[in-house]
């Protein structure tokens, strides 16, 4: 039996980036739909956080690059100032979900922003992003356009906060359960396994 689990994210958060290999060993090891959902951080109009100023350099030296190192994951903190909102690139999220290329297309737009710094607020980066995965540049264009995704980019944000619950990233729910953190291939085994058991 297919277990499905979701997978909230913000893109720019680098420990959304550093469960990738994670989520990939669940895939190996379990039968597993997994679904990115998105969750912005810092949702307009809240100021998004400054490489220059104190704190993200503190937090990545102390919690991200030591991490990265265990998990031999290649991972800068990125230059761009302010850091870029995740709306419009969610907003392309849904089209890539609906060709069956949320994952890769997630894992492109990580990589862009946390190993090729590249700003993933731009219209333009966001379209070269979803093309290198195999979308098509006009339909692409023409997300970024609409009202409706707009619409229901911002429904997705009130579902992970009001129904869900979410409040950090990354976020995994399997079953109704919330569990937030960096969760290695074991923990998030156990969270199919316990869920399984339940529906069982």
């Amino acid at each position: 039996m297919t277990t499905k689990v979701e997978v909230f994210v913000d893109y720019v958060c680098p420990f959304c980036f550093l469960v990738e290999d994670a989520i990939e060993e669940l895939r190996r090891r379990r039968d597993v739909e997994i679904e990115i959902r998105p969750f912005e951080l810092r949702p307009d109009p809240v100021p998004t956080l400054k490489p220059e100023d104190d704190y993200l350099p503190r937090v990545w030296n102390a919690s991200v690059y030591p991490m990265a190192r265990r998990m031999g994951v290649d991972i800068k903190l990125p230059t761009i100032s302010p850091q870029p909102r995740s709306d419009k690139a969610f907003m392309v999220l849904q089209l890539a979900a609906e060709h069956g290329l949320g994952e890769a297309y997630s894992d492109a737009m990580f990589r862009a922003f946390f190993q090729q710094d590249r700003n993933i607020g731009e219209d333009e980066v966001i379209i070269d992003v979803a093309v290198s995965v195999g979308l098509e540049r006009a339909d692409v264009v023409a997300a970024l356009a609409s009202e409706d995704r707009r619409r229901r980019q911002d429904e997705d944000q009130e579902f992970a906060v009001k129904t869900v619950g979410v409040s950090a990233v990354p976020s995994f729910r399997v079953n109704g359960r919330l569990v937030p953190g960096v969760l290695d291939a074991e923990h998030l085994t156990r969270l199919v396994d316990e869920s399984v058991a339940r529906e069982a």
